[in-house]
């Protein structure tokens, strides 16, 4: 269980970094560094909610995209969120292996929305009991 806090927090740690440099005013730097934050954050919490799974309903799942249909079924994330959260994979996937400055920004464009669901569903990880 300890080990599940210590990933929770630290995906609340790297959230809270994109959401840092969503504040700032636009650049491409500013752009750029979102979107590793971005990378980075997605990695943390899908691991998080990995884990949670595992520790918490013994449901283990290799996946992002497994761990989102799994949060689904077990009611953390609601059909909206989860479609979303299915996007956010398929872009955070588009973004590592691939440069293209118009993708780049439509990224950066979408990136608000996914912190906010970042957020939605951290926050439903750790408010369930533990």
């Amino acid at each position: 269980m300890e080990r599940l806090k210590e990933q929770i927090a630290a995906a609340y740690q790297t959230l809270k970094t994109l959401k840092d440099a969503l504040a700032l005013p636009f650049s491409e730097i500013v752009r750029d560094a979102a979107i590793q934050r971005y990378e980075y954050s997605f990695e943390a919490l899908w691991k998080a909610a990995k884990l949670y799974l595992k520790e918490r309903e013994g449901i283990e799942i290799g996946s992002p995209k497994g761990v989102i249909r799994a949060c689904f079924k077990m009611g953390i994330l609601d059909e909206s969120s989860t479609e979303l959260a299915l996007q956010m994979t398929d872009e955070r996937n588009f973004s590592v292996h691939l440069y293209n400055e118009t993708l780049a920004q439509e990224l950066y464009n979408h990136l608000p929305l996914y912190a906010d669901l970042m957020q939605k569903w951290l926050d439903a990880i750790n408010t369930s009991p533990m």
